[in-house]
């Protein structure tokens, strides 16, 4: 049976952000998300995760950035309003720096019990929460090329996010640990590279026959086609605790996808990197975020990614200026220059020494963010 795509004739926008339930007494994760998820009633756009301490707030499909900003500035303003008349708060920020994995409550669903039972620690472990962006494309064909071509921008889009130098209670010397806690997981991490459609399609059977996956819902790379929506969609970011840099990532991402389709409708060789570039630059932007000089060419020259970014910028604006994002799109420039939640985590530890002002810190960055947008 064939695996249909279903493009999209523009390139929407889907935003999934997970957030985690926190106690602002203690600062510490709770395991509550059954009960808020009551108290927000019957509603499509907060679903349940892995762990009961996190929410998933979905956005419905968007034509623009400010489209989504409204939507996900909205809901995450519910979520918050509904924890706290339960005495809880929340944030949206890729890993807390105390949770223990033993401590998280699996959530009560057969799909998760069963991927539990399959996958063991890597996935007991998986306290991690992350932004994934979904970008329409109009072809399989299509989605397949731009696919390839965004992993050469993963690092880029991982930097710019980087919020997780703390897990369980260390400090891990990487920007994002969320990025190898989750590349545990067998079918996550970097994609393989895909001919075209049919190979993909031929690829995700096989996985299914042999019983690697269930469904293409447990493909966890970095990026991925998604046939049902019609979608790229870009899974590598930390989830990042302003929204100001959530949608500067959402208009990146948009922009990047069409870039690489402008490129490919006019018969241009897209930017596809060897796979070692890659693999090493993912890895110098988990270690280092911005501050990574990642490589360029088979001689080893390398740049450092925060020029990098500043070109990629200036590359994406006439494509931003079409998709009316500019200024979000712009927003990267600041975050380049102010630095990444990785770094303001780290200010707050080196002047407190205490992972609860850690804590508090990204939440109230969070609270802050979605009250001014």
């Amino acid at each position: 049976m064939a695996l249909i795509f279903n493009g999209s004739p523009e390139p929407t926008l889907g935003v999934e952000c997970e957030l985690l339930l926190i106690d602002p007494k203690t600062w510490h994760v709770v395991n509550r998300a059954p009960e808020l998820l009551a108290e927000l009633g019957p509603v499509d756009w907060a679903k349940p995760e892995l762990l009961r301490c996190i929410v998933e707030v979905i956005t419905s499909p968007c034509r623009t950035v400010a489209d989504v900003k409204r939507e996900l500035v909205e809901k995450c303003r519910k979520v918050e309003e509904a924890a706290n008349r339960l005495g809880m708060t929340t944030c949206f920020v890729a890993t807390h720096p105390t949770a223990q994995w033993d401590e998280m409550v699996i959530t009560d669903n057969p799909r998760y019990v069963n991927l539990v039972n399959r996958m063991q620690w890597p996935a007991r472990r998986a306290m991690i929460c992350g932004l994934h962006v979904h970008v329409g494309v109009k072809t399989a064909e299509k989605a397949i090329a731009i696919f390839n071509a965004l992993t050469t921008f993963l690092p880029h889009l991982l930097a710019v996010s980087a919020a997780s130098p703390y897990f369980m209670g260390e400090e891990t010397g990487l920007a994002s640990s969320r990025i190898k806690v989750f590349e545990a997981m067998p079918t996550a991490g970097l994609p393989q590279r895909m001919l075209n459609w049919a190979e993909f399609q031929r690829f995700m059977k096989t996985l299914i026959h042999a019983g690697a996956i269930q469904s293409i819902q447990e493909i966890w790379w970095d990026v991925r086609p998604h046939p049902k929506f019609g979608t790229i969609e870009i899974r590598i970011c930390d989830g990042t605790p302003d929204i100001e840099d959530v949608l500067a990532l959402v208009a990146m991402a948009q922009c990047l996808v069409c870039y690489l389709e402008d490129l490919y409708d006019n018969g241009e060789e897209l930017p596809i990197h060897r796979y070692w570039f890659i693999k090493e630059n993912k890895w110098r932007a988990t270690r280092w975020g911005l501050d990574a000089d990642i490589v360029h060419s088979d001689d080893g020259t390398t740049r450092h990614l925060r020029d990098d970014l500043h070109l990629l910028v200036n590359t994406l604006t006439p494509f931003a200026i079409q998709q009316n994002c500019l200024e979000e799109l712009n927003h990267i420039h600041k975050v380049v220059d102010r630095g990444g939640s990785y770094d303001r985590q780290r200010s707050v530890y080196r002047k407190t020494e205490s992972f609860p002002a850690v804590v508090e810190s990204v939440v109230r960055e969070f609270l802050d963010s979605i009250k001014r947008a």
